[in-house]
């Protein structure tokens, strides 16, 4: 098996454009999406480029309506000095990402309780799972989470895609979504409501994934700067990467 990069994690944007440096990502569904409409650098770029490829964006977006920057850059690679003070001083929000993997064999079992059902979402699950999946998505803004749903239905539907959901006691408490490819299955929006946190729903949900694709190597992406990157790694979990990213939303 290759290995496993930022290439395998699935991204819902289509290319708009691309060149040698970049790939410009548009997302046609949720335009608003930060996530599927940006440019991911192939190289670093210097000050120069990245000033002429943030204008391409800008102009782009502004003629779309679409309120936001958002730059990825190459994967394992700190960004360019003079490009890092650019960011900063018109306002950017910098972060990064890190990305796992892990054979289902080697994730610690989890002993399942009484409490909690994890399930693939069929027919009868789907309004929980939109509902749930709304009530989370709501924290980004109504047309947010309204636009998520409609994808979620389109999920749905593609055989590519499997929703989970778990309950405790028999109510809606977390959901993930798993995105199959031929050799990796990768975990994308796992949550878990406040009020049933800390009670081992993800561990459970997570524990589904394994026993369902035991063959596939299984990845996701975490914020390099929250705290469920803890418990990956405490769940065995291998540290594959990093990548920068910078985001800015214009003014109202």
């Amino acid at each position: 098996m290759k290995g496993i990069s930022y290439m395998d994690i699935h991204n819902e944007g289509v290319t708009a454009f691309e060149s040698d440096m970049f790939v410009h990502l548009h997302d046609l569904k949720i335009p608003i999406r930060y996530d599927s409409n940006l440019i991911a650098f192939k190289r670093m770029p210097n000050v120069q480029e990245f000033s002429k490829t943030e204008k391409y964006l800008h102009d782009y977006h502004l003629e779309r309506n679409q309120k936001h920057l958002k730059f990825t850059f190459p994967p394992n690679e700190k960004i360019e000095k003079e490009v890092l003070a650019k960011l900063i001083s018109e306002g950017y929000d910098i972060g990064f990402t890190e990305l796992y993997k892990i054979v289902p064999q080697n994730f610690p079992k989890v002993k399942k309780q009484q409490d909690i059902e994890v399930v693939h979402v069929s027919d009868s699950g789907l309004e929980d799972f939109l509902t749930l999946s709304y009530q989370q998505d709501s924290i980004y803004g109504s047309e947010f989470a309204a636009s998520k749903r409609e994808v979620n239905k389109l999920h749905f539907k593609d055989s590519k895609f499997w929703q989970v959901l778990a309950y405790y006691v028999g109510i809606p408490a977390g959901g993930l979504e798993i995105i199959i490819q031929d050799q990796t299955v990768e975990i994308d929006g796992l949550f878990v409501l406040p009020e049933f946190q800390r009670k081992k729903i993800a561990a459970h949900m997570q524990q589904f994934v394994m026993e369902s694709f035991p063959d596939k190597t299984v990845i996701l992406v975490a914020d390099g700067e929250d705290t469920p990157k803890e418990m990956y790694q405490k769940q065995n979990y291998q540290y594959v990467g990093y990548k920068y990213e910078a985001i800015k939303v214009f003014g109202e």
